[in-house]
């Protein structure tokens, strides 16, 4: 089976300017998900598509291969899934038919090897489309998430038949992490979301799940890290 990595990295970043490769306790944040692709004994190559020079420059010195994305497909507008089958059909005419596509995105630099194999496991045990990976959520629409109608009045956002009046008590909710997303080249250029197909998900702790949108998640990743470095 042939598997390939790919690790999106725009070069503009709303939340925290340069996150990709802003050092996190000493390295750019993009090298924590290129290390732990070059770490796992299933994947063949490890891409980076980005559309910055200094992100390509990093990536390529670690070892990946670089994909190019164009200007249009690197806007904060710009739907993830188009870059996906952007990589995925650039991955195919360079490096020929491959069988798996897993997406590693850099902000969650504290995944693990064995995230990232369990997804592959799941996929085909599954019998899948694509495999995503969650987490326990602190909120839960069951029990303490309302939404507010047009007279300000709020209800909770789901209901079940039974009383709900302990967290514990409520379904379980999760939250989708960005810690890794297994799929098929086929699925990609053949859907339009991740919705459209039999979805499967590996269940990740959220020491695992930090996903890096701005400087307090950053914050909270770097303690994590020192603080496992000082075990």
């Amino acid at each position: 089976m042939k598997v390939f990595a790919f690790i999106f990295a725009r070069g503009g970043s709303k939340g925290l300017p340069r996150k990709n490769i802003k050092l996190l306790a000493g390295k750019p944040l993009i090298q924590y998900s290129i290390e732990t692709a070059q770490k796992t004994n299933i994947i063949n190559e490890i891409f980076v598509s980005t559309d910055d020079d200094e992100i390509a420059k990093i990536a390529s010195s670690l070892g990946a291969i670089v994909i190019r994305r164009p200007t249009e497909l690197s806007q904060d507008t710009s739907p993830e899934w188009l870059a996906w089958r952007h990589a995925a059909e650039w991955a195919t005419q360079h490096y020929g038919q491959f069988d798996l596509f897993i997406s590693l995105p850099a902000t969650s630099p504290l995944r693990s090897v064995f995230d990232v194999e369990a997804s592959v496991d799941l996929l085909t045990i599954a019998r899948a489309d694509i495999c995503i990976s969650i987490t326990a959520a602190n909120r839960n629409p069951y029990f303490n998430m309302v939404t507010k109608n047009s007279q300000e009045h709020v209800r909770l956002m789901m209901n079940v038949d039974e009383k709900v009046v302990r967290r514990q008590d409520a379904p379980a909710a999760y939250d989708i992490t960005t810690v890794v997303y297994t799929t098929t080249p086929g699925f990609i250029l053949n859907k339009n979301s991740i919705f459209e197909g039999d979805v499967c998900a590996v269940e990740v702790p959220k020491e695992r799940a930090v996903d890096i949108d701005d400087i307090y998640d950053f914050k909270l990743a770097e303690s994590i890290i020192l603080e496992e470095g000082n075990l």
